[in-house]
């Protein structure tokens, strides 16, 4: 049997410690200037098989179906629709919002309001089209007023988020606002931290942006939105050329 790694403590290395020496040193590696490595088609072909063990992916019309009429948590009370995610099943990109707002709700599709018009611009903007991407949100039902969810809002819904993702398998996410970045990269930077940065969700780039409501408010923040679809856009491209 493999002995575990010795701290130098004289102690095992625990699992947990293990992995965060081995995320500190990627983050050195960045600061010091490296973007990427060179991995052969087999070697990512075995990165992408981690953790399936075979088994067969799950679609996202099964995982809608175990939600339900979901009441997990306190926002079903005042829900008039589930806005579960719309979109393209097999998308190199999905776009995560924060959950759904009024126009959302009633029609129970997300983004369908000025912020969604406004998305649907971006999207253009990067020669795609809404069938072409999906689009979800961290929580399914709306909050009142659409405040921020609360953390019992969130851990009842981010399973489902986490396995539609996991089911769509896209190139690229783009996290809209500081909730779905906080949540998906579990941090409590601010969203001006946290763009202009390359991140991953279980190896998946992320890009974090503004909230297209944000921008309705803020249109000079508009500027920075398009430099991080730009970044979108290149990375979508460059793993398409990967995986051909």
């Amino acid at each position: 049997m493999e002995k575990s790694p010795i701290r130098k403590d004289n102690k095992p290395l625990l699992f947990d410690e293990a992995v965060n020496d081995f995320i500190a040193y990627l983050r050195y590696l960045g600061a010091m200037g490296c973007t990427g490595f060179a991995l052969s088609r087999k070697t990512r072909d075995v990165l992408a098989g981690w953790g399936n063990d075979g088994a067969k992916a799950e679609t996202l019309d099964e995982i809608q179906k175990d939600l339900g009429d979901c009441k997990r948590c306190k926002l079903q009370k005042g829900r008039k629709n589930i806005v579960f995610g719309k979109g393209n099943p097999r998308a190199r990109l999905v776009f995560v919002g924060e959950g759904p707002g009024h126009e959302e709700d009633l029609q129970g599709e997300p983004f369908v309001g000025a912020a969604g018009q406004l998305l649907t611009r971006i999207i253009q903007a990067i020669d795609l089209t809404r069938e072409d991407v999906y689009i979800c949100n961290v929580v399914k039902c709306r909050p009142p007023q659409n405040r921020n969810p609360e953390q019992d809002e969130v851990s009842a819904c981010i399973p489902f988020l986490t396995r539609q993702l996991r089911a769509i398998r896209p190139r690229v996410i783009c996290s809209l606002g500081a909730v779905a970045a906080q949540t998906l990269l579990n941090t409590n930077e601010p969203i001006t931290k946290l763009r202009g940065r390359l991140h991953y969700y279980e190896g998946i780039p992320l890009v974090a942006t503004y909230h297209p409501a944000y921008l309705l408010r803020n249109p000079a923040r508009k500027r920075d939105t398009w430099e991080d679809m730009k970044k979108v856009q290149k990375l979508i491209l460059q793993r398409t050329e990967d995986r051909e």
